[in-house]
């Protein structure tokens, strides 16, 4: 049974699950959009999302801290995430980023979005 399982597989083992999110997001944060699998898309979403909320509380140790350990590599996505993008979100109470599905794959037919930050 499936009870209370809330997150897609993806059809990888949890590390490389992981780092895939991990990834996806620094790309998003650095780049402002994300076009992969729908699938991916929002996972990555799931992941974004609980970023800003974190950082959007204030620039201070524990939130760093916290954001540090979701995103252990790459310091520069962690100075644009609290310097740039969560600022603009400290009024909203959530919905940072949004999903605009882009078709199918030609090759494989595969659901394809787009993750953005919304303005």
């Amino acid at each position: 049974m499936r009870h209370q399982s809330g997150r897609k597989k993806l059809n990888l083992r949890g590390p490389h699950r992981r780092a895939l999110l991990r990834n996806q997001v620094i790309h998003l944060i650095t780049y402002g959009k994300l076009t992969s699998t729908k699938a991916n898309v929002k996972e990555v979403q799931r992941f974004a999302e609980k970023l800003v909320t974190i950082a959007r509380k204030g620039n201070d140790f524990n939130s760093r801290r916290r954001a540090k350990a979701l995103l252990p590599y790459k310091d520069q996505a962690l100075v644009k995430l609290f310097n740039d993008i969560a600022p603009n979100y400290v009024d909203r109470p959530g919905g940072y980023t949004r999903v605009v599905s882009m078709g199918k794959r030609a090759s494989d037919t595969a659901t394809i979005a787009q993750l953005s930050w919304v303005e």
